[in-house]
């Protein structure tokens, strides 16, 4: 591991929980990971290199000179709650590897057994049926049959079976491997807007992601996002629906004219 992951420091931490967000549908793990580490003074923990997962994404050339290799980055940061709860472990990955994720995901849990993790929590997209004028709510999915009621205590349970893509499940699937109890809590997205950037999902889920770790964070900022999206939501499927009707509906005096030039 030491090859694989760079530690900058080594803090004491204190029952920590791990959480981890990578790209996935409608950037909803990113958005709420993202937020998170932008409300919270997390310090910076490490990084995997990303040369042993990834090829190079490009260079960047400044003033005609071409620059090393650019990589996704792939960072871990920690957080000391100060009001004696659990500590936190955030990791974000820049992007997901074309191949090697399992490896990957069980680089990130070696370093969260090293620190003693008791938890991970993943945050991903449930795509359903819902309205843009509906509010998301969470779905959630485990790795250990006795976090059922964890489930039922905050109104996480779903019917029905679901798949989650890429690293954002795949790593439940290893934690149960190695015996760490594991989350994944999903926001619902429209199944039609699976590529649209969706910050109502975001909230939702971090809503329960915080509930769950015991901390408060001002949402003001991703609320205003959230509305401002939904918005923009509701004119997209207004126009969608407005092209769909004028493409298979014909108006009634084009239908009486041609009526009325068949009788001639």
């Amino acid at each position: 591991m030491n090859d694989i992951i760079r530690l900058y420091t080594r803090p004491e931490l204190r029952s920590p929980n791990l959480v981890a967000a990578w790209p996935g549908i409608c950037n909803v793990s990113l958005l709420a990971a993202s937020y998170l580490e932008k409300k919270i003074n997390f310090e910076k923990l490490g990084e995997i290199e990303a040369s042993y997962f990834f090829d190079p994404i490009g260079v960047v050339v400044k003033n005609n000179v071409v620059e090393s290799p650019q990589f996704p980055q792939n960072k871990f940061y920690y957080w000391k709650n100060d009001s004696g709860g659990s500590d936190i472990i955030l990791f974000i990955g820049e992007d997901q590897p074309p191949a090697k994720g399992y490896e990957l995901a069980n680089c990130i849990l070696n370093l969260a057994q090293d620190f003693q993790v008791k938890r991970i929590y993943t945050l991903a997209a449930a795509l359903t049926r819902i309205h843009p004028t509906e509010q998301p709510e969470v779905w959630g999915a485990v790795n250990n049959q006795q976090l059922i009621d964890v489930l039922r205590e905050h109104d996480l349970l779903r019917r029905g079976n679901l798949q989650i893509a890429g690293l954002n499940g795949l790593l439940l699937g290893v934690a149960k491997e190695k015996g760490i109890e594991g989350i994944c809590l999903l926001g619902e997205v429209p199944a039609y807007a699976s590529r649209v950037q969706n910050p109502m999902a975001a909230l939702a889920v971090i809503k329960v992601l915080t509930t769950m770790l015991g901390i408060k964070i001002d949402l003001a900022e991703l609320a205003k996002m959230a509305v401002e999206a939904s918005e923009r939501m509701k004119q997209v499927a207004a126009q969608a629906m407005e092209e769909y009707i004028d493409y298979f509906t014909e108006p009634i005096w084009e239908s009486g004219d041609e009526e009325e030039e068949e009788e001639d």
